[in-house]
């Protein structure tokens, strides 16, 4: 479902400023699979996702989504294939649309418009019927403002959105960050409830190694622009952040030195 070849990214070249963000990365993520990115500050993780998603153009390398070379398109283009959640649970939706309003963009996503108006009941059966299955308190609320959410209940509808329209990847940029710990846990829940429902292809960065060890199915872990870990399938499921810290350790020949990524 995604594949990346050799994919290198450098900021501001040739200049005192230069960083080399990604160095040679080559992935390969198959259909239906769960990948969770861990990597300290400036390891290349948020610039991978990034890379994925259109925001930087390689320097060099081949992207490629469900055996479409995306490489050279543009974010918009490459929007077709992705549903992507963002750190901020600002982004993604729209403040001053209701819930419903906001459902309904996504839902008719790529689709062709009519001149009918407004949400008809059959859309409306279907986001109330979506939002409580989620338990988010808000199947009942289809006409409060977005802007008036909670940052979990946000985040958690931005989820529902991005993935609607069943996206080829979906990329969820370090989605509970910005979340306190038992709100990030709820939208974790959910994320993780998605995913399985719809058998998404999903990358997930995180800056928290528990998280990246409990959920999904794979595990990578970038150092210095390039992959350094791989671990799925039993090894993964028997992973503790103990041990992800000697695996690194060993690989890359240093030590882990992110505080927040090892607390939690």
């Amino acid at each position: 479902m995604l594949v990346l070849e050799n994919i290198h990214k450098t900021f501001n070249p040739h200049t005192i400023n230069e960083k080399v963000a990604l160095n040679g990365v080559n992935l390969t993520l198959n259909d239906g699979e769960f990948v969770t990115v861990i990597g300290s500050n400036g390891a290349g993780k948020s610039t991978l996702l990034n890379a994925i998603a259109g925001t930087w153009l390689v320097d060099e390398g081949r992207i490629l989504i469900n055996d479409v070379d995306v490489t050279k398109l543009s974010e918009d283009k490459r929007a077709v294939y992705i549903g992507r959640v963002f750190q901020d649970p600002m982004m993604g939706t729209a403040a001053d649309m209701w819930i419903e309003e906001n459902l309904a963009l996504a839902h008719r996503r790529g689709k062709r418009r009519g001149l009918a108006q407004g949400i008809n009941p059959d859309e409306r059966m279907t986001f109330r019927a979506l939002l409580k299955e989620f338990d988010l308190g808000l199947e009942d609320r289809l006409s409060t403002k977005v802007g008036l959410l909670s940052g979990g209940q946000r985040q958690a509808l931005t989820l529902i959105m991005a993935t609607l329209q069943q996206p080829k990847l979906l990329l969820l940029d370090e989605h509970t960050a910005a979340l306190d710990p038992k709100t990030a846990q709820k939208v974790l829940d959910v994320t993780d409830k998605i995913v399985k429902k719809s058998g998404l292809t999903t990358f997930m960065v995180t800056h928290n190694m528990k998280d990246a060890i409990l959920h999904g199915d794979r595990l990578l872990m970038l150092n210095d622009g390039q992959i350094i870990l791989d671990i799925k399938g039993e090894e993964k499921k028997k992973l503790t952040v103990e041990s992800l810290l000697e695996k690194f350790e060993k690989a890359s020949g240093e030590e882990f030195t992110n505080d927040a990524a090892i607390l939690g």
